[in-house]
């Protein structure tokens, strides 16, 4: 998939790039699909080899399941919210960063502690320019779409909150249509930013740079082409958050 089919995706498999306009958000997408793809091979990979190894297991009593799992590429392809997102990218990581960071930071404030978690995976990641400014992005991009579905919720007394409620929850509606509408709204607007994230990892650009990783001059022009929209649309919910509470 990351190398045979994301790269020709929209050219050959979906030929829509005769559509001008569209053309330089379907090369995001592709761009962001194929790393994508890399980052589950990585995972399954992890996952055999713990497993051969004989770790990838968790014990219950006196019962072994063998139930190592590393990423949910359905979670990261099919979102329901950024949150899912994130956490569905790398289950391991994530659990280390929320017991020793997030939880640890807590004290300083919900948002505070989300920028420090993210920055401390910047560091974790090589404090690369542009996986820096990708992982600071999503700190924002997922506390601002938190906290307006958390206040959406209470306004429509709704499960469209950023996470799937469990059985039985408080609100009043849950299964009606127009709650999976907005749900999948919500969907949607996760696969634009990981599309405009996703378009930082160009799949046409040389080893060198893949290598030494991208500069600043890299990643502004890279997002100027799309016109900065998921910043101005993150913006956009915020102050649509602060209007509504």
């Amino acid at each position: 998939m990351s190398t045979c089919v994301a790269p020709y995706l929209f050219s050959y498999f979906i030929p829509l790039y005769s559509y001008r306009q569209l053309r330089k958000w379907l090369r995001a997408y592709e761009s962001a699909s194929s790393f994508h793809f890399s980052n589950y091979f990585v995972g399954f990979l992890s996952e055999t080899t713990a497993t051969l190894a004989g770790s990838g297991f968790t014990e219950e009593k006196e019962n072994l399941k063998w139930d190592l799992t590393v990423s949910h590429p359905l979670k990261v392809e099919l979102p329901r919210s950024m949150v899912e997102v994130v956490t569905g990218w790398n289950l391991p990581m994530s659990r280390w960063l929320n017991s020793y960071v997030f939880k640890n930071s807590l004290k300083l404030g919900t948002f505070s502690a989300i920028i420090v978690t993210y920055a401390a995976s910047a560091l974790l990641h090589g404090l690369s320019f542009h996986l820096a400014a990708v992982l600071l992005s999503l700190g924002f991009i997922t506390y601002i779409e938190h906290v307006l579905r958390k206040r959406l919720s209470v306004i429509f007394d709704a499960c469209i909150l950023s996470k799937k409620c469990q059985p039985g929850c408080s609100h009043r509606h849950s299964t009606n249509l127009w709650v999976r509408l907005l749900n999948l709204l919500f969907g949607a607007l996760a696969v634009f930013h990981l599309a405009y994230l996703g378009s930082l990892f160009d799949m046409d650009a040389d080893d060198t740079m893949e290598e030494q990783g991208y500069g600043m001059s890299y990643t502004i022009n890279k997002w100027s082409e799309l016109s900065w929209a998921s910043h101005w649309v993150t913006f956009g919910c915020w102050v649509f958050y602060r209007l509504i509470s």
